[in-house]
């Protein structure tokens, strides 16, 4: 007899993708179909920030939730912004709005009573609105409502909802996050915003952390706990230099003993590999035995810069230098593990 509990598991299981798959393809047709009423809606954004405005967003019930992600998202990059609700607007949110303001309107079917009476108010007062509906009228199609008091209108071309005959939002929901993600990153984009500007709206959590300067969370540093040693000295010479600094990191800096410029590393498994092989080889030239042109970043990365090398190259001990190559310090992998960025 065939196991009815995998059966079922495997049905789940095929209806699930079938949802998702539904939703990447709405996705698909969605961006398929992206014009110059994109572009316009962009504008409209830009010209409200760059004059000092606030961009709305209002919508009713799912597309509500929906709308203060977008509206979320517009604020973290640069593009103030508020979600208001459309029947709280009429019991003294009005007051939020302002004529430098712009408006984007939720509705699928583009006839939500709540949303459609707040747009003709705000119509009234001229403020731009863009209203994103489920679909934009076609010749020998009359317009919804939402659409005639719209300055542009964005369409999802949502024509069903995932989930195989349920009628809750699905298909349109995703599609409208991913149109709003769109509309704020094109803004931002128009705008010239920097990974700089973001960093100094988001100074907590890991992303916080994450877009941090290096040179902020460096705790050895040269000239000040980190010696950088000649590269002409021996093994030997190298470690007693490296000593006098008292607590090192797990790998020695060594320069070029002219320009000053970083030449190359010694780790703590280069020493253990040199000293099993033959401990005699303390009497080398550490730049026989050292690790040459190792990756580097510079003084101007991120802490993220740093968390993708150590993920992408398995790097333990990552030198920082400045713009002549010269050493500003060197982040251990350690540090990032104590910030919770990377996992040991």
């Amino acid at each position: 007899m065939p196991d009815t509990a995998q059966t079922d598991q495997t049905a789940e299981l095929r209806f699930a993708c079938g949802v998702i798959t539904e939703e990447a393809a709405a996705l698909e047709k969605m961006a398929a179909g992206l014009d110059a009423s994109f572009t316009r809606a962009v504008e409209l954004i830009v010209a409200c920030a760059d004059r000092g405005g606030t961009v709305l967003v209002s919508g009713l019930g799912k597309s509500g939730h929906v709308g203060a992600k977008i509206s979320a998202t517009l604020a973290s990059l640069g593009i103030p912004s508020y979600n208001v609700h459309p029947t709280e607007a009429f019991h003294g949110d009005l007051g939020r709005f302002t004529k430098a303001d712009t408006v984007i309107c939720i509705s699928f079917s583009g006839e939500t009573d709540e949303v459609v009476n707040l747009a003709a108010v705000l119509r009234q007062d001229n403020l731009p609105i863009i209203a994103i509906t489920g679909a934009r009228s076609v010749a020998g199609k009359a317009p919804s409502s939402l659409e005639r008091l719209a300055t542009v209108t964005l369409g999802l071309g949502v024509s069903r909802e995932a989930g195989d005959g349920f009628v809750a939002p699905t298909s349109s929901t995703t599609a409208t996050m991913a149109l709003g993600d769109a509309l704020a990153l094109a803004a931002a984009r128009r705008r010239r915003f920097t990974s700089e500007d973001f960093a100094r709206r988001h100074p907590g959590g890991a992303l916080g952390e994450m877009l941090r300067p290096i040179t902020e969370v460096l705790r050895c540093v040269a000239g000040r706990n980190l010696p950088c040693i000649p590269d002409a000295v021996s093994v030997g010479q190298a470690l007693r230099l490296a000593a006098e600094s008292g607590r090192r990191p797990g790998a020695m800096m060594l320069v070029h003993p002219d320009t000053g410029a970083l030449t190359g590393i010694f780790t703590d498994g280069d020493l253990r590999r040199l000293i099993l092989r033959d401990p005699g080889e303390l009497t080398r030239p550490v730049s026989e035995v050292m690790t040459r042109r190792p990756r580097t970043l510079p003084h101007t990365a991120l802490v993220n810069d740093a968390v993708k090398m150590v993920r992408e190259h398995r790097q333990d001990e990552i030198p920082v230098v400045d713009d002549a190559g010269k050493p500003v310090g060197i982040l251990d992998v350690q540090d990032l593990i104590a910030m919770r960025l990377v996992r040991d």
